[in-house]
């Protein structure tokens, strides 16, 4: 497996272009990112939970697939209400993972296998429990009260609602509370919570164990700016970071419920002044082998140019929702079929819009989905095809690849059988306010949770046949999925169709092939329900992909031309000089193209 080398790429400066005096290209753009989730992928100590002496005593296996970065979700200390993404601590190492020697240690053998490691950075909130946030609510003169966005209640007395002459109505004897305004959390119920000793509401867009920073206040920002460099100064290799588009906010929006919340909270006005204020604070004048990604929920195609352009020194690519979000009809958990010239259209002008600035960060795998090939594919009789074409699809776009962890063997949705089953504290939140609050079938509730639930990407990894995976020698945190048995590492690696193989020869593709790293893209038959093909065309030569999504065998007269050309990949077996696609079948081939 060729192994990137970031230093023989030129400066992180941007996506490189011919002709004299071109910036080279950034490491990066041949290189493909895998996401661990600390407490699913391995447990080293058999306490269920997975840690860092698990992901070490794996690193061969990410080695062996050919990954370039490491992506590590937050293993900060934390009291886990969001799995870690409440933070309490940003300068330690929660023990339920380890310890910061043994992050080190296992930061030492990443950079000894050529592999980089990204921390996730989680700066819009913090955890309740926070040091800053608990001088923050212990009065309305702390130092650090401005430090977190504290309102003044609005008040309403009951008498002063409508109602029907008739019912005679007891005038209320205190008034209540309302929130500042009608914003809604991600995660169920109001942004706002009210703090009976100092008698505010605090907002929080996600849980309210994860009240939200103030980033206009600058002393949070500098603070901020510390922290990332001690890590940086540690070793590690850049950020992943997590709704960075929520920092700024537009508090005067009042009301309007949750549409109006992102209108409020969503890539505000001082934006791209903050991620520039961070790259000049942290990355500027350090290695270009440095990596910097931004989730953005709700973010556009032209605003994502310009937090990606490299001239505007903010960040290097970022993670949108947009095609995720796709399948989704009244909210999440209201799961529709695939419409592939939906996903088509939007990938497309995503690929379309940042094709002369910017970059792409390609996944439809995390740990907020559900897993690919259950969502998208068929995770029955047709997984190893489906799982792989999505792979190629994806990793032959133009953009850097994330692979989740699991997703490189064709890992599946879970078949939960009750709420009980779930710990996400988006499903379950969700579940009660459906259910226990508005009174929905509990059955129709929970059918949208198996099927969208982020706890379907959360069970172990499943490394092999044993009852509990190969994950821990104890209870696991999370039940291990019952196919286990036959989707594993172990099984996988030593199967002739194996979905690692396919993966490994994807990744090798795009630090070897230069048109697969910085070639221009082309969508092809825009409008079909089932094809998916594009090409990509470098110096030379050029790839035509074309993918059938679906169960059914497809007749692709596209194909016609490329019979004669080189087949670089394929996931079925069979005549590659035949027009008729099987069943999740995906072919790519080679054509040589005049040089210019």
């Amino acid at each position: 497996m060729t192994r990137l080398t970031p230093q023989a790429q030129g400066p992180a400066a941007g996506t490189g272009t011919s002709g004299p005096g071109a910036a080279p290209p950034a490491w990066w753009t041949r290189a493909v990112v895998y996401q661990v989730y600390p407490r699913s992928f391995a447990d080293s100590d058999g306490d269920g939970v997975g840690d860092l002496g698990g992901i070490l005593s794996r690193l061969d296996h990410l080695a062996d697939l050919g990954v370039d970065v490491i992506w590590l979700s937050p293993v900060y200390p934390s009291p886990q209400h969001d799995n870690g993404y409440d933070i309490s601590d940003y300068e330690g190492i929660d023990p339920l993972f380890g310890t910061l020697e043994d992050f080190d240690a296992l930061l030492a053998e990443v950079h000894a296998r050529g592999m980089k490691l990204v921390m996730d950075l989680v700066v819009n909130h913090t955890s309740d429990q926070h040091p800053w946030f608990q001088e923050s609510r212990s009065s309305l003169t702390s130092p650090k009260r401005d430090w977190y966005w504290w309102r003044d209640a609005r008040t309403v007395t009951e008498s002063a609602l409508p109602v029907e002459p008739a019912v005679p109505v007891e005038p209320a004897e205190e008034p209540r509370p309302v929130e500042p305004n009608d914003w809604r959390s991600a995660f169920s119920g109001p942004a706002w919570t009210f703090d009976e000793p100092t008698g505010q509401f605090y907002l929080h867009l996600f849980a309210p164990q994860q009240p939200d920073l103030n980033w206009e206040n600058p002393e949070v920002r500098q603070a901020v700016y510390a922290m990332m460099n001690r890590w940086l100064d540690r070793g590690v290799d850049g950020f992943r970071m997590d709704v960075i588009n929520l920092v700024s906010k537009r508090l005067e929006q009042v009301d309007g419920g949750a549409e109006a919340s992102g209108i409020g909270f969503q890539t505000g006005p001082r934006l791209h002044e903050f991620l520039h204020e961070m790259h000049e604070a942290v990355f500027a004048g350090r290695d270009s082998d440095l990596i910097t990604v931004g989730e953005m929920p709700g973010i556009t195609v032209e605003e994502a140019r310009l937090v990606t352009d490299p001239a505007r020194r903010e960040l290097d690519m970022v993670f949108q929702f947009e095609h995720v979000s796709l399948d989704q009809g009244a909210d999440k958990f209201d799961p529709r079929p695939l419409d592939l010239v939906a996903l088509k259209r939007s990938l497309g002008r995503w690929q379309e819009g940042l094709a002369d600035v910017g970059w792409n960060s390609l996944y439809l795998d995390n740990h907020d989905q559900p897993r690919l090939v259950s969502r998208f594919g068929d995770d029955g009789a047709f997984r190893y095809e489906s799982a792989t074409l999505w792979a190629a699809l994806l990793h032959l776009h133009r953009g850097t690849p994330y692979i989740y962890q699991g997703e490189e063997i064709g890992m599946t949705n879970v078949p939960f059988t009750g709420i009980d089953d779930f710990r996400d504290i988006e499903s379950v939140n969700y579940y009660r306010e459906n259910v226990d609050e508005l009174g929905r079938p509990e059955e129709e509730v929970l059918a949208g949770l198996r099927a969208m639930s982020r706890d379907n990407a959360r069970t172990p990894v499943q490394w092999d046949a044993s009852p509990t995976a190969g994950f821990t020698t104890g209870v696991p945190w999370i039940p291990v999925s019952p196919r286990s048995v036959e989707v594993n590492v172990e099984a996988d690696r030593a199967s002739e169709r194996s979905v690692f193989a396919f993966y490994q020869r994807l990744i090798d593709l795009r630090h070897t092939d230069s048109t697969v790293a910085l070639g221009s893209f082309t969508m092809l038959e825009a409008e079909h329900p089932r094809l998916y093909a594009f090409t990509r065309e470098g110096e030379g030569d050029q790839l035509l992909v074309v993918g059938n999504v679906s169960a059914e065998p497809l007749d692709v007269p596209l194909l016609d031309g490329w019979a004669d050309e080189e087949l670089v990949l394929g996931n079925v077996p069979g005549d590659a000089r035949t027009t008729t696609l099987a069943p999740w079948e995906v072919r790519v081939h080679r054509r040589t193209t005049t040089l210019r």
